[in-house]
């Protein structure tokens, strides 16, 4: 991944970054590999998080 900083503008090159790291996953991905879970709460955490997507994906139709 890569920002460019154009004419000394250091906060939109911050700004950019951060978006580009939110809208990739990493801040999420960081908040769940913050403490371990047991492999039965990752399980759970998987379907939790696929049926979400489905239901969201089912409110658009």
């Amino acid at each position: 991944m890569k920002v460019i900083v154009q004419n000394n503008q250091i906060e939109k090159a911050i700004k950019d970054l951060k978006r580009k790291l939110t809208k990739e996953g990493f801040f999420s991905e960081i908040k769940e590999r913050r403490f371990y879970d047991k492999p039965s709460v990752q399980r759970k955490k998987k379907q939790a998080k696929a049926a979400k997507r489905r239901r969201k994906r089912l409110r658009r139709f």
